[in-house]
C-alpha cells in the first residue's frame, strides 16, 4: 500500500500531512515509527489502574500524536476522551476507549500494509 492509499484508508489527508511534514519520505519514516509509540499503551494500562492523571496524559500524548501525523479519525476519537479525563476525572463512558482501541487497532493494521518506499 503506498503512503497515499494508507492516508485514504484511515481518513486522513496525505497532502495535508506531506505538505506540514516538508516531505513524503519524511513522513513514511514517522508513521512506519508510530507502532512503537508507547501512548496506546500507556493509556490502557493508566485506566486499568484508574490513574486517571497518567491516562489523561497519555490520552493527551495520543492525540497530539495522531493529529502531526495525520491519522485524522484517531485524532477525532481521542479528543472525547482527552475532554472527558480532562483534570484528572474517572472516565465515566469507556465507549469513549473503546473507540480509541477501535480506531488505534484499524491504524496499526494499515501501517502493516504500507510499502517501505515513498
Amino acid at each position: 500500500m503506498t503512503l497515499q492509499e494508507f492516508y485514504a484508508q484511515i481518513g486522513g489527508s496525505y497532502a495535508d500531512t506531506v505538505r506540514r511534514l516538508c516531505s513524503e519520505s519524511f513522513v513514511l519514516r514517522f508513521v512506519k515509527k508510530y507502532p512503537a509509540n508507547p501512548s496506546f499503551d500507556e493509556l490502557c494500562e493508566a485506566v486499568d489502574r484508574s490513574d486517571w492523571e497518567s491516562a489523561f496524559r497519555a490520552a493527551h500524548t495520543l492525540k497530539g500524536v495522531a493529529q502531526n501525523l495525520g491519522f485524522d479519525r484517531l485524532y477525532a476519537v481521542s479528543v472525547p476522551l482527552t475532554e472527558a479525563m480532562r483534570g484528572a476525572k474517572p472516565l465515566d463512558d469507556f465507549s469513549l476507549l473503546a473507540a480509541v482501541q477501535t480506531v488505534q487497532a484499524e491504524t496499526l493494521a494499515a501501517i502493516a500494509k504500507l510499502d517501505d518506499t515513498p
